[in-house]
């Protein structure tokens, strides 16, 4: 998803994703959130929520493109292993790439 994770009235969209998803995968937010926040303080105003609904991951990022762009670029190295995770086409999740080969 993107936008509607701010403050504002109109910013609804984490609590209308935490109605939906079944797990909330906190890791994902909060890098973003702590990555983000080295380019703009502003980042902490963030409520975005990750989380898993049956075998899809959901994310809330920011809605400007470029907030988009930067919140991808910090997660999308380990996207597709979550995405195997989910789908059951594998389990080593505590251990990294170099372990598992």
């Amino acid at each position: 998803t993107t936008g509607g994770t701010g403050l504002a009235k109109r910013d609804i969209t984490p609590d209308a994703t935490l109605e939906v998803i079944e797990k909330e995968v906190s890791g994902i937010s909060e890098i973003i959130r702590s990555e983000s926040f080295k380019k703009t303080n502003r980042a902490i105003l963030s409520r975005g929520v990750a989380g898993i609904r049956k075998e899809s991951l959901i994310i809330n990022l920011p809605g400007s493109p470029k907030g988009v762009r930067e919140s991808l670029e910090i997660v999308l190295e380990v996207l597709p292993h979550g995405i195997e995770i989910l789908k059951g086409q594998t389990t080593e999740c505590g251990r990294n790439d170099d372990e598992i080969r």
